[in-house]
């Protein structure tokens, strides 16, 4: 008399193990943020002019509208803004504050698309617009309240710098569909 249900079977049965592909997947996925984080860091030092791009912010919001998973989104938003932070002087970036910014920017962009289809070049323009405001903003208001920074916010320059962003963000994104790095 067995009474097996599909669950206990699921949790006798071997483990799925992950293809070759899906792990050089992983590595890449790992590798690009790396690099994308310490572009971010050191490109603005070599090339001042570039100091507007934000890599990991994109490679964030690529990461949740693809995988589709907030959990999943939150725990990669909050690695990305660790490591960013731990890699900047302190003086400029306490350790923490790309953490929450870019959690909570990787939770609403997977929170999004759970609900709108985001293959659409368009939106995913608009999308890293707005992410890129929020993130802005949000940064902003956590040096005022938490840090007590009297640092001004440049509406217009933050606009700027998001739509440049959103520019970069739709060949990115493409490239990185190719890639699927999303799905690994």
């Amino acid at each position: 008399m067995s009474n097996m249900t599909d669950f206990d079977t699921h949790l006798l049965s071997k483990p799925r193990r992950q293809s070759w592909f899906g792990r050089f997947q992983i590595v890449n996925l790992a590798l690009l943020t790396l690099l994308a984080i310490l572009s971010r860091v050191y490109l603005p030092r070599l090339i001042p002019s570039t100091r507007f791009l934000e890599l990991p912010l994109l490679l964030t919001i690529y990461f949740a509208l693809t995988r589709r998973s907030p959990v999943a989104a939150v725990l990669f938003g909050m690695s990305v803004g660790l490591i960013e932070d731990s890699l900047a002087p302190y003086r400029i970036n306490p350790i923490g504050m790309n953490g929450l910014t870019k959690t909570l920017v990787a939770y609403f962009a997977a929170s999004v698309s759970l609900r709108f289809d985001v293959e659409n070049v368009i939106l995913r323009f608009l999308l890293s617009f707005l992410f890129y405001f929020f993130n802005t903003f949000l940064y902003w208001v956590m040096r005022r309240a938490l840090l007590a920074q009297m640092v001004p916010f440049d509406p217009l320059e933050t606009v700027i710098y998001g739509a440049l962003n959103a520019v970069v963000a739709v060949p990115l994104y493409l490239m990185l569909d190719r890639l699927k790095l999303s799905r690994g």
